[in-house]
């Protein structure tokens, strides 16, 4: 019988290597900064700070109203789904009961759910704890990312000097929008019309928009 050599054993490293001194500061620039409110022209579509709860959530989608052309953000959960103006921030349609085979996206191959109300008869592709994903960046130079200096909380940031790792001035480069103290980050990202950003965790769904508060008339600034 012929025998065989044995593989040497992979070894192991004792300890991951320590952070760079340029990592170092970066982290505690990010730890520095504070939370504040998105500048102009962007808007907190609902009243309060973190935005609607959604217990149970499990991804976000967009889509675009037939009629009105505003963005919609379509929330599934635990509890069903659900349909946000994005501009008004009223919930347009709701279904507590989907048909099981697509009630959570991870039934088909594109991770995607049926429309409903005004755009029942569409599919709305969902991302969040079962994959995909949101625009990141606008036409118009906007960035988000989230970055977890003191993981597992997620900070989400707004930017306009194209991302990490922002060397720029704080409050007027890149801000600090939403920080995940309490909940698991599932999904954030612009509409791909770019006016609204969305950031959604495991407990509620937060909306910005830069168009302008319904009914007043005002042009859009962009």
């Amino acid at each position: 019988m012929k025998k065989t050599k044995k593989a040497t054993p992979v070894e192991r490293s004792v300890s991951e290597p320590g952070i760079s001194a340029y990592q170092r500061a970066l982290r505690d620039r990010l730890l520095a900064a504070p939370v504040v409110p998105a500048p102009a022209p962007w808007r907190p579509v609902f009243e309060y700070a973190y935005g609607v709860p959604v217990g149970g959530l499990l991804g976000i989608g967009f889509a675009s109203h037939p009629e009105s052309g505003h963005d919609l953000v379509m929330v599934v959960s635990h509890d069903g789904h659900g349909l946000f103006d994005a501009v008004t921030g009223e919930k347009t349609a709701r279904d507590r009961d989907p048909d099981p085979e697509d009630s959570t996206p991870d039934a088909v191959a594109d991770l995607s759910c049926p429309g409903l109300g005004p755009i029942a008869g569409s599919r709305v592709r969902i991302a969040g704890l079962f994959g995909g994903g949101l625009h990141t960046t606008t036409g118009d130079g906007w960035t988000l990312e989230a970055v977890t200096p003191a993981w597992p909380n997620h900070r989400v940031l707004l930017s306009v000097d194209g991302g990490l790792p922002h060397s720029g001035p704080y409050g007027e480069q890149w801000w600090h929008i939403f920080h995940s103290t309490y909940s698991e980050l599932r999904a954030f990202g612009f509409s791909p019309s770019g006016e609204t950003i969305a950031v959604a965790t495991s407990s509620d769904v937060s909306l910005w928009t830069r168009r302008p508060e319904y009914g007043k008339g005002r042009a859009a600034r962009h």
